[in-house]
């Protein structure tokens, strides 16, 4: 595992920094945090997730594109994280391009070390990205995705996902939660 640096820096130093590095990182007002292991159910909704979303983009034939984790968003000058799976709409990019700009659906599966966060900071670090409009918060361990939406003005509106579907509008994608869970759990 890599150490973080002990000097604060930029996004772009930032990703320049990460390239090529084991490991998964963020970076929080300049600081580097290295991410936690993760646990199987963990992997696996971010599996889930990444399988849903990709069918619901063929199934609208939307001209979108699904990202698993890896790919870093930028929140301002000095910070950049991680999330679990994205979607960007419009042409493909580049295949050497390390951040994306412009997502609009976001990803987090809970991890008992990270849940604080998801719930809280990251919420309102993925919400001063004007491109996001939806933030999907996913309990690897039981059916529950809370459903951050951005409403007027500065509103976001949250829905408690138990059952049914989750409508991501825009741009246009359906999909069941036993999608994400299947039908037994």
């Amino acid at each position: 595992m890599s150490v973080p640096p002990k000097t604060k820096m930029t996004a772009e130093e930032f990703v320049v920094w990460a390239e090529g590095r084991s490991g998964r990182h963020e970076l929080v007002d300049g600081e580097v945090f290295v991410q936690a292991a993760e646990r199987i159910a963990h992997a696996k909704a971010k599996l889930a997730v990444l399988v849903a979303l990709q069918d619901a983009v063929r199934r609208a034939s939307a001209p979108c594109h699904v990202l698993p984790d890896g790919m870093a968003v930028r929140v301002d000058a000095t910070t950049v994280f991680e999330p679990d799976a994205q979607l960007y709409c419009g042409p493909e990019l580049p295949p050497d391009t390390m951040l994306i700009e412009t997502p609009l659906i976001i990803v987090e599966a809970l991890s008992s070390t990270t849940g604080r966060n998801d719930a809280l900071g990251k919420l309102v670090g993925y919400f001063r990205i004007e491109s996001v409009v939806h933030y999907l918060i996913v309990d690897p361990d039981s059916p529950l995705v809370i459903h951050h939406r951005r409403g007027e003005g500065s509103d976001i509106l949250t829905r408690i996902i138990r059952d049914g579907d989750i409508t991501l509008d825009p741009p246009g994608l359906v999909f069941p939660l036993s999608a994400l869970y299947g039908e037994t759990r």
